[in-house]
C-alpha cells in the first residue's frame, strides 16, 4: 500500500484480469488510380457500393485498380484505399484550374486566387467538370418581374423582348434581365419554360412554347430562378440575423450534375443548401454554424468554398455588428471547368500512397494488395512495408504482359511469370499467384483482364471469417475464386510443378469444379515452415496479439511475480489456438533461466515462446494394395508401400 502520513483508510485496485486480445487479420490496403475521391489519404471502404460512392465508377484508365479493390471486397469488408494521381487538377468556376488533394491540403495549403472562381471541385479529376453551382442571394433573384412586353410564336423556341407600348424602349440586352437557366412564365396560361441562351433582345428556350402566338403580350414578364421549385421560400434574413438586427444574410445554394457524369442524368440536383448565411458568426436554432462557407465545406461531397462572389456585399462580416447584406438580384450560376485526370500514376508516384501504410502504429492492415505492381513497386512493398512492419503480407500477381495474350511458344507464360518472380526478393511476408482473370465490368458493359492478387488476399480473409488465419486458403474447400469468366493463363500440371518450386501459387480452372487457388506458399526461398501461408499468418496473429498484451508489462518490475503473470497471460491464449488446430504444441519460458541478473540490470524482460505450427497437406499419397484371397490383412497392413 502507498505510504500515508496520517491515519486513514486507503483503497486501491489491482487488475489481474488482463488477457491476450483478439487481433484483426482481415484489413486490406491499396494505393491506386481512381477518377474521384480524396488524394493521399487513407479511406476505409466496406462495400463495392461505397467504393463507387467515394471513388466513382471505373473507366479504361482506372479499371485495374478499381477492380482490385472491388474484387477484394467480394470476400471481405475492410479495405483501406489511397487514391494517387499524376498531374490531375480540380475543376473550378473560374478560369484557372486548382489542385486540392484532400481536406488537410485544403485547410493547410490551398491558396485561392480570383481566377479560380467562387467554388472548387472537392477532388481532382475531369468528373468535376460535370458540376454546376447556382446561388440565389435574395428574393429578387428567386423570383422577379421584368418590365417588358414580348412576342412569342406558337411551337417556337424563340422569345423576342419589346418595350411596354407606353414609352419604354425595347430591351436590347436580355443578359442584363435574365440568366441562362431562368424559368419564364409565358402567355396567358403562364407556361413555364427554361432559358437556353440569351442574345440581344432574343431569348432562346430549351423547349418550344406551345400556346397561342402572342404579340406585344403584357408589359411585364415573370422570371424565376431555375431551382425555384427546390425551396419553399425565398432567401431573406435568417433567424439569427434577425436577433442581432442584421438584414439580408440568407442565401440558397444548389450543386448540380450538369453533364450527368456522376449520376448518368444531366441536370440532376446533387445537394441543396437552403437559408444558409453569409454572416461568419451565423448559427442555427440548435447552435451549429450556419455560415455558408463552413456548412458547405463540412457537408458537401462535391465542392469546396473558394471565395465570396463579388456581388455579395459584406459577405464574411459578422452579423452581430448589425450588418446589411445586399446581394445580386439575379442568380449567380457557374459551370465548373479545367478539371483533369492527368496521366496514369507511375510506380514512383504510387509508392508515397502505399507508404501511408508503412507504420503499424498509424494503421492496422494485414494484406497489402499489389494490383498491377511492376518490379519496382513490388520490391518496395516487400522490403519497405511488409518486411518493415512484420505484421502483414503483400499479395502480388505477375505483370499483365506475362500472361495476357502472351501465348508465344509452349510454356512462355509460365517462363515469363517465373522470370518476374526471380526479380523479386525472398520473403515470407509476400505471396504471389500466377496470373490475371477475365471478368465482366458492369459499369461499362465490357469485359476486362484484372490481376488475381485481390482474390488471393480475399480468400485469406474468407478463411479468417469461416475458420481461422492459420488455415490454408487454398484448395477446393476454401480456395474458390469468384467472378471468373476465364483465366489469362490456366497453368497445366507441368506448369504448376515449375511455378510451385519458385513459390508461385497457381490459380487453375478445373472443368466442372471452378477456378481454385491451388497453392499456399509464401515467397520465402529458404526451406522453412514459414514458406507456407498458414504458418506465416499463424505467427503474425500470435506475435501481434501477444505483443499487444505484453505492452502492459512495460515499466513493471522484472521479478518472479511479473514473469509468472506473463506466463499466465500467454499460456491460456496458446492453449486456445492449439484447441483450434493452429499449433500442435508449445512451451513458454519466462523465469530466471532467461531473465538473468544481467538481463534485469539492462532493464530488459525476455519471454521465449516455442511453437510447433500445424502444417497444411500439400501432397497426398494413396497406396492401393492387391492381396491374394487367402491372405489375412493383419499380415500385410503396414508392410506395403
Amino acid at each position: 500500500m502507498p505510504f500515508q502520513v496520517s491515519p486513514g483508510v486507503n483503497v486501491s485496485e489491482i487488475d489481474l484480469t488482463t488477457v491476450v486480445p483478439a487481433v484483426s487479420t482481415t484489413e486490406g490496403a491499396l494505393a491506386g488510380h481512381f477518377r474521384w475521391g480524396p488524394v493521399q489519404q487513407r479511406v476505409l471502404v466496406d462495400t463495392e457500393d461505397r467504393l463507387v460512392n467515394i471513388f466513382n465508377k471505373p473507366n479504361s484508365n482506372t479499371a485495374t485498380d478499381f477492380f482490385t479493390a472491388a474484387n477484394f471486397l467480394a470476400y471481405g469488408n475492410q479495405l483501406y484505399v489511397v487514391r494517387v494521381v499524376n498531374g490531375a487538377n480540380n475543376a473550378v468556376t473560374g478560369s484557372v484550374g486548382a489542385y486540392v488533394e484532400n481536406e488537410d491540403y485544403y485547410n493547410e495549403t490551398y491558396s485561392h486566387t480570383a481566377a479560380r472562381g467562387d467554388w472548387v471541385a472537392k477532388y481532382p479529376g475531369e468528373l468535376g467538370n460535370s458540376l454546376k453551382v447556382s446561388v440565389c442571394q435574395n428574393a429578387n433573384a428567386w423570383q422577379s418581374t421584368v418590365s417588358s412586353a414580348y412576342y412569342a410564336t406558337r411551337n417556337s423556341k424563340t422569345l423576342t423582348l419589346a418595350g411596354d407600348g407606353v414609352g419604354e424602349s425595347a430591351i436590347s440586352n436580355a443578359e442584363a434581365q435574365f440568366v441562362v437557366g431562368d424559368l419564364l412564365l409565358i402567355g396567358p396560361d403562364q407556361e413555364s419554360r427554361r432559358i437556353a441562351a440569351l442574345s440581344g433582345n432574343t431569348v432562346t428556350l430549351t423547349n418550344a412554347y406551345t400556346g397561342n402566338t402572342v404579340s406585344n403580350y403584357g408589359s411585364t414578364i415573370t422570371r424565376r430562378w431555375e431551382f425555384f421549385g427546390n425551396f419553399d421560400n425565398a432567401p431573406t434574413t435568417t433567424q439569427y440575423a434577425n436577433t442581432v438586427n442584421a438584414q439580408g444574410d440568407a442565401l440558397h445554394v444548389i450543386v448540380v450534375d450538369e453533364d450527368g457524369a456522376f449520376t448518368g442524368q444531366q441536370g440532376t440536383v446533387l445537394e441543396v443548401y437552403g437559408d444558409v448565411s453569409v454572416a461568419s458568426d451565423a448559427r442555427t436554432a440548435q447552435g451549429a454554424t450556419n455560415y455558408y462557407k463552413d456548412v458547405i465545406n463540412q457537408r458537401s461531397s462535391y465542392i469546396w468554398w473558394g471565395a465570396h462572389n463579388s456581388s455579395s456585399t459584406n459577405a464574411g462580416v459578422r452579423a452581430d455588428l448589425g450588418t446589411n447584406y445586399p446581394g445580386a438580384d439575379l442568380p449567380v450560376t457557374n459551370s465548373m471547368n479545367y478539371g483533369k485526370d492527368g496521366a496514369t500514376p507511375s510506380s514512383a508516384q504510387k509508392i508515397p500512397g502505399y507508404n501511408l501504410f508503412r507504420s503499424a502504429e498509424d494503421v492496422d492492415v494485414s494484406l497489402v494488395l499489389g494490383a498491377d505492381a511492376d518490379q519496382t513497386l513490388a520490391t518496395h512493398l516487400i522490403n519497405n512495408i511488409a518486411e518493415s512492419r512484420k505484421d502483414c503480407i503483400v499479395v502480388l500477381s505477375p505483370e499483365r504482359a506475362d500472361v495476357v495474350n502472351n501465348k508465344g511458344y509452349d510454356g512462355k507464360e509460365r517462363d515469363d511469370v517465373i522470370a518476374f518472380r526471380d526479380l523479386l526478393p525472398s520473403s515470407s511476408y509476400a505471396v504471389m499467384d500466377s496470373g490475371w482473370k477475365y471478368q465482366y465490368d458492369k459499369y461499362n458493359d465490357i469485359y476486362r483482364y484484372v490481376p488475381l492478387n485481390p482474390d488471393t488476399a480475399g480468400l485469406m480473409v474468407q478463411t479468417d471469417l469461416t475458420r481461422d488465419p492459420w488455415f490454408s486458403p487454398a484448395g477446393f474447400n476454401r480456395g474458390n475464386v469468384k467472378n471468373v469468366i476465364k483465366l489469362a493463363f490456366n497453368p497445366s500440371k507441368a506448369d504448376r510443378d515449375q511455378l510451385y518450386k519458385k513459390g508461385i501459387n497457381p490459380i487453375t480452372t478445373f472443368p466442372g469444379q471452378g477456378t481454385v487457388l491451388f497453392g499456399d506458399k509464401t515467397m520465402l526461398a529458404q526451406p522453412s515452415a514459414f514458406d507456407r501461408i498458414n504458418v506465416r499468418r499463424l505467427f503474425i496473429v500470435l506475435e501481434k496479439a501477444i505483443s499487444t498484451a505484453a505492452k502492459f508489462t512495460l515499466f513493471e518490475f522484472n521479478d518472479e511475480f511479473t514473469r509468472s503473470q506473463f506466463k499466465n497471460l500467454v499460456e491460456p491464449f496458446l492453449r486456445d489456438v492449439q484447441g483450434r488446430r493452429g499449433i500442435t504444441d508449445f512451451v513458454v519460458v519466462c523465469d530466471g533461466t532467461n531473465n538473468t541478473g544481467e538481463v534485469i540490470d539492462r532493464n530488459e524482460f525476455i519471454g521465449d515462446i516455442y511453437i510447433k505450427p500445424a502444417r497444411s497437406i500439400n501432397f497426398i499419397q494413396l497406396n492401393f494394395v492387391a492381396v491374394r484371397t487367402g491372405v489375412e490383412f493383419s499380415e500385410v497392413v503396414g508392410r506395403a508401400g
